[in-house]
């Protein structure tokens, strides 16, 4: 089971930025994930802090690739082009 450290670093009122550690199997990967609030409201209806949601996507990603494969920097919402279940999934993971 992976590690994963979110930490905000910065904010505005249309977009959160987090820095993402993943720690596992004695290696890690470090990510910039940005979230728009609107974004966050349509994927969690308010029901979850937005570090959360951050958190559940890694989980849900890390289900589907290696850590390695995830990208460095990127907006939460490109998710669903990879992987068009997250918006019906993400709800699992938080």
């Amino acid at each position: 089971m992976a590690d994963i450290k979110v930490k905000e670093i910065e904010s505005d009122k249309t977009y959160w930025v987090y820095d993402v550690l993943v720690r596992e199997e004695g290696t890690e990967s470090s990510h910039r994930v940005t979230l728009n609030r609107n974004d966050y409201e349509s994927l969690t209806a308010g029901e979850a802090e937005p570090e959360k949601l951050v958190e559940g996507s890694f989980e849900f990603l890390l289900e589907r690739e290696p850590k390695e494969s995830i990208l460095g920097k990127f907006d939460l919402s490109v998710i669903s082009n990879y992987f068009p279940e997250f918006k019906n999934r993400i709800k699992d993971y938080i």
